[in-house]
C-alpha cells in the first residue's frame, strides 16, 4: 500500500492512489501506487478574454478545466512494470498502463484522520503520462515523476 504521512508524528494518517484498467467495475482489485513522496492536485480552468470599447477593463469568464495529478514515486518493480499477468493495472503496472496509452480510473483517498482513515476520495479518469525514471549517486534508488492526466472532472466524494 502506498502512504504517504501529511501530518509529523500522526503515523495513521495516510494519503492512497489507486489506479484501475478501465474501470474499477473491470479491475475490482485494482493497483495501490507504492512509494509516493509527494501529490499535486491541478484543478486548472481556463479563462477566456476579451476587450469590449465601452469598458477601460478586460472581460473574463472561466471555461473548461485542465485536470491532473502529478505526483513523484519511488520505483516499485512490481508496480512499475507489472506482475506480467493477466489485463488488470497490477498485472500491466504503471509503464504498461502508460505505453499501452490505457485509460485507467483513479481515486485519491485523503487518509487525513489520525486513524487514517478518510474523509474524502478525488476520483476520476484519464491517461498515465510523464513517466521518467531517473537514478544518481545523491538518490542512489530509481525515482520517477508521474502524471495522471485527467479526462473530465474530478469527482469529489465521502469515504466510504
Amino acid at each position: 500500500m502506498s502512504y504517504i504521512n501529511p501530518s509529523p508524528g500522526v503515523s495513521g494518517a495516510q494519503v492512497t492512489l489507486t489506479v484501475y484498467r478501465l474501470s474499477k467495475v473491470a479491475d475490482a482489485t485494482g493497483l495501490a501506487i507504492p512509494g509516493l513522496q509527494n501529490i499535486t492536485v491541478n484543478a486548472a480552468n481556463d479563462v477566456f478574454t476579451w476587450t469590449q470599447l465601452d469598458s477601460t477593463g478586460k472581460k473574463q469568464i472561466a471555461t473548461t478545466s485542465t485536470n491532473s495529478l502529478a505526483m513523484n514515486l519511488v520505483v516499485d518493480e512490481a508496480s512499475f512494470f507489472g506482475t506480467g499477468s493477466g489485463t488488470t493495472a497490477a498485472g500491466k503496472g504503471v509503464f504498461g498502463l502508460s505505453k499501452e496509452k490505457t485509460k485507467v480510473e483513479f481515486e485519491l483517498s485523503l487518509g487525513d484522520n489520525d486513524d487514517g482513515s478518510a474523509t474524502k476520495v478525488i476520483s476520476g479518469f484519464g491517461y498515465i503520462t510523464g513517466l521518467a525514471p531517473t537514478v544518481s549517486a545523491d538518490s542512489p534508488v530509481w525515482v520517477s515523476p508521474i502524471t495522471i492526466t485527467v479526462t473530465g472532472d474530478y469527482t469529489v466524494a465521502d469515504a466510504s
